[in-house]
């Protein structure tokens, strides 16, 4: 048998816990490990937000949760017993460039809960057991252009934006893209840094300094549904203004408006 080998959990692990725990009680769910037998239904949870054949097989998702990774469902906190529905999903990796980090992939929720904080509540349950490990970072993309992912990820959680990442996984196809550039932002998420623990605690943002900044529509995803040209037009706007931050030394946050500002703010400030 292989004898297992942990760093020391991290001094933030046993706060981290019961906050995991509390926002799980205030999505009404329980957020934990899938056992093994749930793994179908993890499958059909991604295959459901991102359509079939857009994610890992069930052998895949097996030997990733073996080899100890993140796999985590939310299930209804009222339902017990081993046939409980699973309405959120989670899949993270350890990844290993620019230092050790869990890549959190895939976070999808039933659509006729979203609004509930159980997307959240799953990121903060990988918090705690990245912690509980020793592991101090996680990292993840989102399209920069859906409002609520970029107020989710940057206001309400307190990553930050490491870079952008132009069409990072090419042409997708599934059910909430389709044929869109797949432009990301990678952000990083310092678990226990003094930007995190401000934003946990929901102490507010500080009034950043504005060096330019892009408008938001309010959804995206309908304009992307409903006039494919103008979402197309909005895309490459936006891609023109990310692509030219790295050069300024900026990066992107979310002011007051719910729109990005670009600032070169230490990110750890506080409000003033």
């Amino acid at each position: 048998m292989i004898e297992p080998r942990r760093s020391a959990p991290a001094p933030a692990w046993p706060a981290a816990v019961e906050l995991a725990d509390a926002a799980a009680a205030r999505a009404g769910v329980v957020t934990r490990s899938a056992a093994g037998a749930e793994l179908g239904r993890v499958l059909a949870r991604f295959e459901a937000t991102w359509g079939a054949g857009r994610g890992p097989d069930r052998s895949m998702l097996q030997a990733i949760a073996h080899a100890g990774n993140t796999i985590l469902v939310a299930v209804p906190a009222a339902e017990i017993g081993t046939d409980v529905s699973v309405l959120g999903a989670t899949l993270g990796f350890l990844g290993w460039e620019e230092g050790l980090h869990l890549h959190s992939h895939m976070n999808a929720v039933d659509p006729s809960v979203r609004g509930r904080g159980i997307g959240v509540a799953l990121k903060l349950r990988q918090r705690a057991l990245c912690l509980e490990r020793g592991i101090d970072e996680m990292r993840w993309t989102y399209d920069p252009l859906i409002r609520r992912n970029a107020h989710m990820n940057l206001v309400r959680l307190g990553a930050e934006v490491a870079a952008f990442r132009p069409d990072f996984y090419g042409r997708l196809d599934d059910r909430i893209s389709g044929a869109d550039r797949s432009d990301r932002f990678e952000v990083r998420w310092r678990l226990d840094s003094p930007r995190t623990r401000r934003a946990l605690a929901g102490r507010p943002q500080p009034d950043w300094s504005s060096h330019g900044g892009l408008a938001l529509v309010a959804d995206f995803e309908q304009v992307r549904a409903d006039a494919p040209a103008e979402a197309a037009r909005l895309r490459e706007r936006a891609h023109e203004s990310f692509a030219a931050l790295d050069a300024a030394r900026l990066r992107p946050e979310v002011g007051a408006t719910g729109d990005y500002v670009f600032t070169n703010d230490d990110p750890d400030r506080e409000a003033s």
